[in-house]
């Protein structure tokens, strides 16, 4: 059976764990919410976990709500150079952060119109710097409660607190703030490097039965 995922900004660890163990099928015909990770990832930087945010335009008034799939991103604002130099200036010394640096910096300097298109060029450039296949299988129309798949779409969720166990590894800055616990799979790619992917299929994902 298939896992149930939103593709979302540089996902966090327990989400890609979930994508190296499992056949994903991606919802793309959900109604856009807010506080989700559909925008948003955190980092380790030297004042500690730090929140990446897109802006995106906002539809109001008559319109409503608006699909996820048609969500426009707010280019008027540098958010792309502002992520990229966090970015930097978080991982330069990391072990393996130059040896994705060339794959990454593109997303940065490439015009995107959409939230989803830009999200899902983010996961696939994830996939290839880990070596495993980009999932392809996209939903065809929205469920409430599908009974074919594992529905594990309330991970998109910001505010929902979710205990995940996840095996310590050592970061950047953790002499200064202990571990940090489920990041974006940046963190994990930037200080494993090339043990990334044993890291993330060794994952107990249990959580997902909650």
């Amino acid at each position: 059976m298939k896992t149930l995922l939103h593709p979302t900004y540089f996902p966090n660890i327990a989400t890609f764990a979930i994508i190296a163990q499992n056949e994903i099928q991606w919802e793309v015909e959900d109604n856009y919410q807010k506080q989700t990770y559909r925008n948003r990832c955190y980092v380790c930087t030297d004042l500690g976990r730090h929140m990446l945010s897109i802006p995106i335009q906002h539809v109001g008034g008559a319109q409503g709500r608006q699909k996820y799939k048609d969500v426009l991103l707010d280019n008027s604002y540098p958010w792309q150079r502002n992520h990229w130099r966090t970015l930097q200036t978080a991982y330069r010394t990391s072990p393996f952060f130059e040896f994705y640096e060339d794959e990454m910096e593109p997303l940065y300097e490439q015009t995107f119109e959409k939230l989803m298109d830009f999200n899902f060029k983010t996961i696939q450039m994830l996939c290839s710097c880990l070596q495993i296949d980009m999932p392809e299988d996209k939903t065809s129309g929205y469920g409430i409660g599908p009974t074919d798949v594992q529905d594990s779409r309330f991970l998109v969720s910001a505010k929902r607190k979710l205990e995940v166990p996840q095996e310590m590894y050592v970061q950047v800055f953790g002499d200064r703030h202990g571990f940090v616990k489920n990041t974006s799979v940046l963190d994990l790619l930037f200080n494993e490097g090339t043990n990334a992917l044993t890291y993330l299929k060794k994952q107990n994902t249990d959580f997902l039965n909650v």
